[in-house]
């Protein structure tokens, strides 16, 4: 099991590991003991003293140590998959330009053998785009899944699901317009997203049935913060059930302060990136992205003045 780690770049520790051997007692010359295969962090240059300067040299020296030609590296996830979630651990230490410039060159570097690129492109997935990974950043992903899909020697089959997720990744980022939609209420009424007259807006597109749906409800319903907000019309939460099986939204209840409408077609147009319920953005009073696909409780931080976001990753 890979362990997760969370470092403080002013604590970061350079390891290295030696391999002996003892004298055989015999006479005999002793037999050659091959190094154990290890992942050696660089050495930071001393002179580099500030945190930001010496996580910035070892962003961009991670890998120097890394043999990418040795695929049996690939069978060592205690090393191969260990170092590339530590890497994944310095990314929020740097600038946004500086993590993309070390993502597409590990990527580059891996480029090197297919089977390695393969690894490397799965583990991206694994780490950066599953909903339930602690380290789920779309900004980080989204580099990863450019070099992909702009390899000319690829073949388009390798190509086909980073291509889909980077066309769903690339859509309602922090900071665009929030794409536009109608939905209909259980009176028959409709409305658009851009209509919706308030400070924020909560997007909460979910399954009525979904276990985490009814869990994430739940969290708003029972949020001081939530009701307060609502009750002063500050914030608008707009219930959203893409799917379509109506017979059972409607069967389900909403806090009658809140817009719950329905729109079918939402999922089939791939409008937004809907690939785990519930699904929640966070936006301003002009449509524009605050928070994308964020967890309820970061929602609340984020309102409460308690959290921000930094490059796609929450800065608590």
């Amino acid at each position: 099991m890979i362990r997760f780690y969370i470092y403080s770049v002013l604590w970061l520790m350079l390891f290295t590991a030696t391999a002996g051997c003892s004298q055989a007692q015999s006479g005999k010359k002793p037999a050659a003991v091959l190094p154990e295969k290890v992942f050696t962090l660089p050495q930071i240059p001393p002179v580099l003293i500030s945190p930001g300067d010496r996580a910035s040299y070892l962003v961009a020296h991670y890998w120097d140590g890394f043999d990418f030609s040795d695929t049996t590296l690939i069978a060592r996830p205690e090393i191969t998959e260990q170092a590339f979630a530590d890497f994944l651990d310095i990314l929020p230490h740097v600038s946004p330009d500086e993590s993309v410039k070390a993502l597409r060159g590990l990527m580059a570097s891996a480029s090197v053998d297919h089977t390695m690129l393969m690894y490397f492109t799965e583990l991206a997935g694994k780490y950066l785009y599953d909903p339930n990974s602690p380290f789920r950043n779309e900004e980080f992903y989204i580099p990863v899944l450019e070099y992909i899909v702009s390899l000319p020697d690829l073949a388009e089959l390798y190509k086909i699901r980073p291509r889909y997720r980077l066309e769903l990744a690339l859509k309602n980022r922090p900071g665009d317009v929030a794409t536009d939609f109608t939905y209909t209420l259980s009176n028959g009424k409709s409305g658009r997203l851009s209509g919706i007259k308030s400070e924020y807006t909560v997007l909460f597109f979910n399954n009525p049935d979904c276990a985490d749906c009814i869990s994430t409800k739940a969290f708003i319903v029972g949020s001081a913060l939530f009701r307060k907000l609502v009750l002063a019309k500050r914030l608008t939460v707009v219930a959203v059930y893409p799917d379509g099986d109506l017979s059972l939204w409607k069967k389900t209840t909403y806090p009658p302060a809140w817009i719950n409408g329905s729109n079918p077609a939402l999922s089939e147009a791939r409008l937004y990136d809907l690939k785990a319920m519930p699904t929640l953005y966070l936006l301003d009073k002009d449509k524009r992205v605050i928070l994308k696909d964020a967890p309820v409780g970061k929602i609340e931080e984020w309102l409460d003045g308690k959290g921000g976001w930094v490059g796609g990753i929450y800065d608590l």
